[in-house]
């Protein structure tokens, strides 16, 4: 079989998969015992014979797209991973075929190109500078930088090594300081407390920021808590908030902390991985009010940007701090050439790096800003539509008023009514939620992504939860 008659078995084989998916004929999650799959999969017998092609192919595909949760089912509401577009599909193809990891530019110019120019795009999105390919000997502003990882935790990480970087120079020699502290608020993502362990400093060295009852960032509280630190003995080497928070979608009030850390000289991180696309819209990028005050936000766009996973970016408001995150030595790759382009490698933990701007542009250059924007107010707008109604239902309530694209709510009844809930829910294909815990109780959560996705889903999601609650009650 050729390339081309595979590639069109794939493309019919997902052409199908999109149509059952957007209609609903087929259940948005169907999770089969992993034992089963395998064996319904027939591995072993491809990997022995090696001849997945044309009708073996067909089938493998026919039994592989059955197994998987569709994201492009409206009905998917379960995690902060978007939809994507087709147009990123194609780019991962083209990707994955011409195998270019341009983080050294030689070895993907076209790659790298397009990255530099998303990079400065967002940059401008942040509202710093973006870095000229050609610095002026004598420059008059600090000049933004960037680059695109495989992730918001490779992100987050990346961004507190130049966070470190500043306040320890030696560390990348000598190791980490013994003395390093890190604010960040109870609802930082996972990924903020693992960086601070991988980095050697421990999750001791992570210190929790005073919060109120919703778990926001309470700005009038941040003098008492860095006056506390340094009274330990301990050197605050940077101040994390969320934009948004991953549990209930909450924002931290960015600008009162950015304006606390610049008057003390404290690194100021946001991790803004799924909420900083609230920037893309004129109705809310006020969300991410007084983002230019800080000097290292990460962006996912593969959350509210519809881009295939994974595709995380990198920000810092000065491009030495990035630059200086990272010493490395590897004669093969970096010495004295003719240098036409830029080598990313020096700013990221990966040394070999997929073209993940390839499928972003793709997205972009397919809907246009326009179109983008559109798709984050539609979801937020959703959200609010979704608590609207929900609220108004007596035997419910939400948590709290959506500030994004993310609504917990819960039936009234006990914490494990919920994962009970959520657990048929998912048995049956019907519905695909998560839950989370917030202000100590267990919420069911949805995160809208879907542009398909609309109020009626959402209405016919409660009548779903009520008929699960009578069959309960009738059993």
């Amino acid at each position: 079989m050729s390339f081309l008659a595979d590639a069109e078995i794939v493309v019919k084989a997902l052409e199908n998969y999109y149509r059952e998916s957007i209609s609903r004929k087929k259940p948005v999650i169907n999770q089969a015992p992993l034992e089963t799959l395998i064996s319904e999969l027939d591995l072993s017998t491809d990997i022995q014979d090696g001849r997945l092609t044309g009708e073996r192919l067909a089938q493998f595909l026919a039994k592989y797209l059955e197994s998987t949760t569709r994201l492009l089912h409206p009905a998917y509401l379960a995690h902060q991973v978007g939809t994507s577009h087709y147009a990123g599909a194609l780019a991962s193809l083209i990707d994955g075929f011409t195998n270019n990891p341009m983080a050294i530019y030689e070895m993907g110019p076209g790659a790298a190109s397009i990255e530099w120019y998303l990079i400065n795009w967002l940059l401008e999105k942040v509202g710093w500078h973006p870095q000229p390919l050609r610095m002026p000997d004598s420059p008059d502003r600090l000049f933004g930088g960037g680059v695109l990882t495989h992730g918001g935790s490779l992100a987050n990480l990346t961004a507190l090594l130049a966070a470190r970087s500043k306040i320890a120079p030696p560390a990348w020699q000598e190791g980490s300081p013994r003395d390093l502290a890190l604010l960040a608020p109870a609802e930082s993502h996972y990924s903020i407390a693992r960086a601070a362990g991988i980095m050697g400093l421990g999750r001791n060295a992570v210190y929790p920021l005073a919060v109120d009852e919703k778990g926001v960032v309470i700005p009038q509280k941040l003098p008492e808590v860095y006056a506390r630190i340094k009274n330990e003995g301990k050197r605050v080497f940077a101040v994390v908030a969320n934009g948004c928070s991953t549990a209930a979608g909450l924002y931290d009030p960015i600008r009162e902390i950015g304006e606390f850390c610049n008057a003390h000289d404290l690194w100021f991180h946001v991790d803004g991985a799924h909420g900083a696309s609230a920037l893309l819209s004129k109705k809310h990028k006020g969300r991410m009010d007084g983002v230019e005050l800080a000097d290292s936000l990460i962006w996912d766009a593969h959350k509210l940007m519809r881009t295939p996973s994974l595709c995380t970016a990198v920000l810092v408001k000065d491009f030495r701090t990035i630059d200086q995150a990272f010493q490395q030595e590897a004669s093969y790759l970096f010495h004295e050439k003719e240098q036409p382009g830029f080598d990313f490698i020096h700013r990221t933990v990966e040394c070999t790096k997929a073209g993940l701007g390839l499928k972003w542009f793709f997205v972009l250059a397919a809907l246009g800003e326009q179109g983008l924007e559109k798709h984050v107010d539609d979801q937020f707008e959703l959200a609010k539509q979704a608590y609207d109604y929900i609220a108004s239902q007596p035997e419910f309530e939400c948590a709290v008023a959506p500030q994004s694209n993310i609504l917990c709510f819960r039936l009234a009844g006990s914490d494990q009514l919920q994962i009970d809930i959520r657990d048929t829910l998912i048995a049956r294909g019907e519905f695909y939620l998560s839950t989370t815990v917030f202000c100590g109780q267990r919420y069911l959560r949805m995160v809208f992504n879907h542009p398909h996705t609309c109020l009626d889903d959402i209405k016919q999601l409660i009548q779903k939860i009520r008929d699960l609650v009578d069959e309960r009650t009738s059993d």
